[in-house]
């Protein structure tokens, strides 16, 4: 910002180049030795609670992080100067695979890795003036944070909340690592996008399935983007229906089958079993199939589950060579095993009914079943036809259904429940998609799960007062196939049961680093608390987080898991709150070349290079100004230049005024208006406190609160020589305070440097607006003549039509149009006259 700008209009010669890195330096270090970011610990004032998601702390800051971290920024130093008392703390999301595989790739330890990465990436957060309260600074890797983190395991453990068991889970090849559910999209490593594997094996799990109902149900009162819910509401994915028993002909045996069609079963033609149904083995132990079964069952296990619930595969299929009845019509229904059924949904088990279900269709017509149209449009129409049966998969009325046909499926559904239920057939049930959270991790660089194993007493909690259990710096970090790293090390493993004093083994597994992040904004209420993981005065005081702000890719991870914790820290009694964020804001991605930035495919904006070249002012403003912070925006060079030039047009039309206003005494609201000239500039101060204050309280609309300080500028030069000092100092003051949340230093040198003021700008109030002096003084009329316009007027605002009128004709721009007088007139006030001549 230190080249001339000859462009710039009333710019005084004598005005000093702006110094964005002598600025910067100064005021960083002033806010930093008068401690001015620090939350309050006792205080009567109102709270926020502002947090964004904190990092990994894998490399440096991108262009994504600033701003993120810029718009929680300009949401705190507002409400600061509001008068809240400001919680806004930072912190490193340190455990986990990004940080420990960057470690293992410059064959470093995690440790140190992760501690220079913090210790880099806090001092770029300084430089871009983000006013955290770094008191409270955590790292979810050190001692004094996974402490509580074992604490949070041990409770849940205590409250059957965390269990132990043996079950198939998702390995990632790669990663060398289960994954739990969430962590799996479209059949891969969220991480890696490597396919996963499925592998048996025993692992921990949270029962987060025990807060379904709550989790579905409480988001409808949270201030959180619709779409977001809706990811979560699909995810949790709640389905009411019925439980079916099918008896197997000629036994004792039954298939349980849970269905949300219950009003479809009279078109069932067919059962399908997972091919790891326990049935499917049964029914074919010791016959000819045996054999041939045994070798499907092979074959499907190795397919992805992506695969296998794909609507596009070919299904694979074995018959089991035993029939099912149908307990409403006595059908008999051949009995198969399918590789689009997983065990790991529902009972493992379904009724198909190909008329009306797409997977169900495919399977029938490659193994030549009968397709059974049991439901058809209510309106009578016909269902859209696929080959050549009809495929109808919505509501409708029964039809080929015995005693319910001519019912919709409405009606169906609960007379079908009924007769289940009287003849202990089955019954109504809902079931869940959510799946128990898999938290354990076979990889070294996490907390390590708080529990030990002996031959005399079995799993063995760790004591609360033996926390934390450390981990061991000096062991083989690297990834082994199905075993932690922390497995061999004896010095880690060989310990005494807390129980009976003999020998005893410790858990080798970590925790799943969401484990840490499900709970951290707890910690920042009270983060220096040795004795408890937070108070229960500072929880009441802090929580919930009043704004949370972070990425969408979020949505089913770390929200979810936060809000299961919040819930259940809450049964236990140690939170007031059932929910953790009030309010969510999702923002864009930074995209160069249409794409997210990304090292790998070498489209990076480095954000030193900016801070060096252009100042942090302007990286902050240029991020909040491109487009709607929730939307996407693709890096422009000559964007973030234009906000260079505006920083410095207000930077010399401060310098142009700062002459003239030395010794003139600081304005106050109250200044009155002498001229014209005065009354103008009152008014457009007075409109841009409005549209400001108006955007960052309307969802965050900082990019056009900045368009308002631009147009706000471009007016007030235009007549800014004819305004009086006193005025022009209150205007200038107010101009300040409304950027000093978006581009904190500048705004401190201009109240202190060119206004002459003290203490810090941000130590001021919020300006207010006068809601009576946003209605203009006067307004522009058109004139029409039978209908064309002719022209404007100008009028005083609310002028009533009597006046208006007597205006237009007094004004010699019009008189030309009346020499034979007019007949009518019809005025829409403050808009438009028109006469019928």
């Amino acid at each position: 910002m230190e080249n001339n700008d000859n462009n710039n209009k009333n710019v005084s010669t004598e005005a000093k180049e702006y110094d964005f890195r002598q600025a910067e330096e100064r005021w960083s270090n002033y806010w930093q030795q008068r401690d001015m970011h620090k939350a309050e610990e006792t205080t009567k004032k109102p709270k926020k609670y502002v947090l964004e998601m904190f990092p990994y702390p894998s490399g440096r800051l991108h262009m994504g992080h600033v701003r993120n971290y810029t718009l929680g920024d300009v949401v705190a130093r507002y409400n600061r100067m509001r008068g809240f008392n400001v919680l806004h703390p930072m912190g490193w999301d340190a455990f986990g695979l990004p940080a420990e595989n960057a470690a293992i790739e410059r064959n470093i330890h995690p440790e140190t890795w992760t501690l220079s990465n913090i210790d880099y990436m806090k001092q770029q957060m300084k430089k871009l003036g983000f006013s955290y309260d770094w008191d409270r600074e955590l790292a979810t890797c050190l001692p004094d944070y996974y402490k509580w983190t074992q604490w949070l395991f041990l409770k849940l453990y205590e409250k059957g909340l965390a269990y132990k068991k043996r079950a198939k889970v998702n390995w990632c090849p790669h990663c060398k690592t289960v994954l739990a559910n969430e962590q799996v999209i479209d059949g891969k490593c969220w991480r890696c996008h490597t396919p996963i594997e499925k592998r048996e094996i025993e692992q921990w799990f949270f029962k987060i399935t025990a807060y379904a109902d709550d989790l579905l149900k409480d988001l409808d009162d949270l201030d959180w983007p619709e779409y977001v819910k809706a990811q979560q509401r699909n995810w949790i994915g709640r389905s009411e229906g019925a439980t079916v028993r099918f008896q197997i002909e000629g036994t004792d045996k039954y298939i349980e089958v849970f269905t949300t069609r219950l009003d479809t079963i009279y078109g069932a033609t067919f059962m399908v079993l997972a091919p790891e149904h326990p049935l499917a083995k049964e029914l074919t132990q010791g016959t000819e199939l045996e054999e041939d079964f045994n070798a499907f069952l092979k074959a499907i296990t190795l397919k992805p589950e992506i695969d296998r619930l794909s609507t596009e595969k070919e299904k694979e299929g074995f018959f089991l060579g035993k029939y099912a009845i149908n307990p409403f019509n006595g059908e008999r229904l051949p009995i198969y095993a399918g590789d689009y059924v997983l065990m790991e949904y529902g009972t493992g088990a379904i009724m198909a009914v190909p008329a009306h279900d797409e997977r169900d269709n495919a399977f029938a017509k490659k193994y030549h079943l009968p397709i059974i149209p049991v439901v058809v449009p209510k309106d009578g129409t016909k269902a859209s036809e696929k080959g050549e049966d009809v495929l109808f998969t919505d509501y409708g009325t029964l039809v080929n259904s015995g005693p319910y046909s001519g019912k919709t499926s409405e009606e169906a559904l609960d007379l079908m429940a009924t007769y289940l239920e009287e003849h202990q057939l089955g019954s109504k049930k809902v079931t869940y998609r959510l799946r128990d959270w898999l938290v354990s991790r076979q990889r070294y660089w996490g907390a390590p799960i708080p529990m030990v194993y002996c031959e005399k007493c079995g799993m063995v909690p760790v004591p609360e007062e033996e926390l934390p259990v450390v981990l061991p710096r000096e062991v083989d970090y690297m990834p082994g196939d199905l075993v932690s790293p922390l497995a061999t090390d004896p010095a880690f493993v060989e310990t005494t049961c807390p129980k009976c004093g003999g020998p005893a083994r410790r858990e080798t597994d970590t925790m799943d680093t969401f484990v840490d992040s499900s709970w951290y904004y707890f910690r920042y209420a009270d983060a220096r608390n040795e004795n408890e993981a937070f108070s229960k005065d500072a929880e009441n005081y802090w929580l919930p987080v009043d704004i949370y702000i972070g990425g969408v890719e979020h949505a089913v991870l770390h929200l979810l898991y936060s809000r299961f914790i919040t819930k259940a820290l809450k049964d236990m009694g140690y939170t007031h709150v059932s929910e953790p964020f009030s309010k969510l804001f999702t923002q864009g991605m930074v995209t160069l070349g249409g794409s997210a930035m990304s090292k790998s495919k070498g489209n990076i904006v480095d954000p030193d290079d900016i801070l060096k070249n252009y100042g942090a002012d302007a990286a902050r403003m240029y991020t909040l100004f491109v487009a709607p912070p929730e939307k996407d925006f693709e890096w422009s060079q000559q964007g973030l230049e234009g906000i260079v030039r505006f920083l410095r047009r207000i930077w010399n039309f401060y310098g142009k005024h700062a002459a003239r206003l030395e010794g003139v005494n600081s304005a106050n609201e109250n200044v009155e208006a002498h001229s014209e000239w005065d009354s103008k500039a009152l008014r457009a101060s007075n409109r841009l406190v409005y549209r400001v204050t108006s955007d960052i309280e309307d969802n965050y609309r900082f990019n056009t609160a900045i368009a308002g300080m631009m147009e706000f500028l471009n007016e007030i030069t235009e007549y800014d020589d004819k305004v009086s000092s006193a005025v022009m100092k209150e205007v200038l003051e107010t101009f300040a305070k409304v950027l000093a949340p978006f581009v904190p230093f500048m705004a401190e040198e201009l109240w202190s440097t060119m206004l002459g003021n003290e203490p810090s700008v941000h130590e001021q109030s919020w300006p207010a607006f006068n809601e009576e002096l946003l209605e203009e003084a006067q307004v522009e009329v058109a004139v029409q003549i039978n209908g064309k316009f002719r022209g404007t007027i100008i009028v005083p605002n609310g002028a009533p039509e009597e006046d208006v009128k007597n205006a237009v004709l007094r004004s010699g721009s019009f008189t030309k149009y009346f020499d034979q007088g007019y007949k009518k007139c019809f005025y829409v006030p403050n808009k438009i006259i028109n006469f019928i001549v």
